[in-house]
């Protein structure tokens, strides 16, 4: 085994170093160094002594990132070694490998060192999230922190300058703590805050059309417990939200299905006052955006987010929905009708992500699935996210939602993620989804609570089942009350006409609760429509318009606030699915002008563009008077 030790790569100096990107902003120098954060400061310390230097800080406060956005700059001849130790397995540092020794012709055993450690260069070996490890990997840690040695491999003589370890302390979000003094003399150790890292300079240079000065004084006047809660990174998640124009919220995580709320935090310890609407709206308000309640078609408006900007998003939403396909659709329109990588975490075994295998050069190699390779664009679903079937599983995805890379290697032209779970109570049930933490939920840019109503199924029902689906979305929209719908979902809705088209019992497609016991929910009106007795809805009214147009210039005559008639007709227009709309065109354009005014205003609220663009076109033909 060698000893040699390689030749530090000279340290650019500062005045050398590629500046960052000139912002609107321009923020005031981080602490430490002139031109340099406390972090970077400590990074080349512990590179030009030949130190382990061990890192502990906040989740999101840009720890991983300094090494990232820093190392580049000042060392441009070394290479950034990122492990992240949390989805780590004892053979994928090191394993002994049967292999035929030349001189004997004997079958030995071998070390094989990952090959990461072996890139031809010199190289930063940085530990992201070490204490999340194992305690058998853990045991191969402390020889890495100790020697920068690792089985019979002297890291030194691989290349390596320089060895760090990352976490933050939090037994929340650690599996241990690192208490061994044996371990500890051998490492230099810094405790920092986001003041230490230069977050600022960095979302400065990421959104260049802002001043974000407004947005560092708040966030700096903020108690300790908001700014932690309120880290550097997710104020980069609800920035980039604002950009596009979406609600504020959308960047704050969803921790075990609750969106994470900004609450002070009393000297009892006690929650206290909740800002979150208050913090949103200031910070909306200092870069001059919108942060609107809503959008129309929020799944899809966030998916081809996701698609332009390279986001990992996460939908959470009742069982039934249809988020996964509406999010499949939506994928394969923004990649041109390549299908996205979809994997759904309950069957998923690391070994069908990547598994480490041994290379001629003699080193191990991760061996990625096929379908991560190649030059075309990409895309990942991860459905029912919080069911993986494994924690291993579950921490290899930490890495590719966070770094973009599987077992440390890049996937070439990954355009975006898309995570999508139930949450963990719906319709006062408990749902078997695993518990996440804010360092898990912080990954994603964008974290949507999805409502039934965001998911457009009812035109796909009716595209592809008709006359049919149509008269259930009736009875669904018209005949149940809240509670109902919420039993009723899109996918019981398509068992039900299945069921119909075969002439069997309706009841067989209801969710199923035990003991002869099924969905409370009333199917008495929907038998009545299916059997063609007297009902409502669009179809029966351009069936019969003259009638209709009749009783509605009666009802206009009567009270210029509309009658009975003049709200049924209202409620068929505000329910009625585009598809039904444009078909009967010619029957609202004659209806539009015999509703009250206020009726009529409804229609363009909280619609999305399509549905604004059939009422603006339908307006149109209203005569002038």
């Amino acid at each position: 085994m060698s000893t040699s030790t390689p030749t530090t790569p000279p340290r650019m100096a500062e005045s050398e170093r590629p500046g960052r990107r000139a912002a609107a902003t321009g923020p005031q120098a981080p602490e430490g160094r002139p031109g340099a954060s406390r972090l970077e400061s400590f990074i080349d310390a512990m590179i030009d002594m030949g130190q382990t230097g061990q890192i502990f800080g906040e989740h999101g406060i840009g720890k991983t990132s300094t090494f990232f956005s820093h190392l580049p700059r000042a060392y441009p001849d070394a290479e950034l070694v990122h492990v992240p130790a949390a989805n780590l397995t004892p053979d994928d540092l090191l394993a002994n490998v049967p292999v035929r020794d030349a001189a004997t012709g004997e079958l030995v055993l071998r070390q094989l060192v990952m090959s990461q450690l072996r890139p031809g260069k010199p190289f930063v070996l940085l530990i992201d999230d070490s204490l999340q490890a194992g305690a058998t990997v853990q045991s191969q840690l402390m020889q890495i922190a100790c020697n920068w040695t690792l089985g019979e491999y002297d890291l030194r003589a691989l290349g390596c300058i320089g060895v760090f370890l990352t976490d933050n302390e939090s037994l929340a979000e650690t599996a241990a703590r690192r208490s061994d003094l044996a371990v500890l003399d051998r490492m230099v150790t810094i405790r920092i805050t986001a003041n230490d890292t230069a977050w600022r300079h960095e979302l400065a240079a990421k959104y260049p059309e802002w001043d974000l000065r407004e947005v560092f004084t708040l966030w700096a006047s903020l108690a300790p417990a908001l700014r932690e809660l309120l880290s550097p990174r997710t104020l980069d998640h609800v920035l980039a939200n604002a950009r596009e124009g979406f609600p504020l919220r959308w960047g704050l995580p969803l921790v075990n299905g609750e969106r994470l709320r900004l609450r002070e935090q009393r000297s009892d310890g006690r929650p206290g006052k909740d800002r979150t609407d208050e913090v949103l709206d200031r910070i909306a308000a200092a870069v001059g955006a919108a942060n609107p309640v809503t959008i129309p078609d929020p799944v899809r408006s966030v998916v081809r987010a996701a698609l332009r900007n390279r986001w990992s998003v996460l939908l959470q939403g009742p069982p039934g929905c249809g988020k996964t396909e509406l999010v499949r659709e939506t994928v394969r329109e923004g990649l041109q009708g390549r299908e996205p990588l979809y994997f759904s975490l309950p069957v998923t075994n690391v070994e069908d992500l990547c598994a480490p295998i041994p290379t001629v050069d003699g080193s191990l190699d991760n061996l990625l699935a096929g379908a991560f390779l190649g030059p075309e664009p990409k895309a990942i679903v991860w459905d029912e996210y919080n069911r993986p079937k494994d924690k291993t599983a579950f921490a290899k995805l930490m890495e590719i939602t966070q770094e973009w890379s599987l077992a440390g290697r890049r996937i070439e032209n990954l355009r975006a993620q898309i995570a999508v779970q139930n949450p963990p109570y719906h319709l006062g049930r408990k749902l078997l989804v695993a518990r996440n933490n804010i360092a898990q939920a912080t990954r994603f840019t964008a974290s949507l609570t999805v409502e039934p109503g965001d998911i457009p199924a009812n035109e796909w029902l009716i595209a592809k089942y008709g006359a049919v689906a149509e008269t259930v979305l009736e009875w669904w929209k018209h005949d149940i009350d809240e509670d109902g719908r919420a039993w009723i979902t899109k996918r019981t809705i398509e068992r039900m006409i299945k069921l119909h088209q075969r002439g069997l019992p309706l009841e067989m497609a209801m969710v199923y609760l035990g003991d002869g016991e099924y969905a409370p929910v009333s199917l008495t009106a929907l038998i009545d429509r299916l059997s063609e007795r007297p009902v409502t809805g669009l179809r029966e009214v351009a069936e019969d318009i003259d009638a209709w147009e009749e009783r509605l210039r009666k009802a206009a005559a009567e009270t210029s606030e509309g009658t009975n008639d003049s709200d049924l007709v209202h409620q068929v227009l505000a329910n009625a699915e585009l598809s039904q709309l444009r078909h009967h065109q010619d029957v609202v354009a004659r209806l539009l002008p015999l509703l009250p005014p206020k009726l009529r205003s409804t229609y363009l609220v909280g619609a999305s563009s399509e549905v604004q663009r059939f009422w603006i076109e339908t307006f149109a033909r209203i005569p002038r008077t």
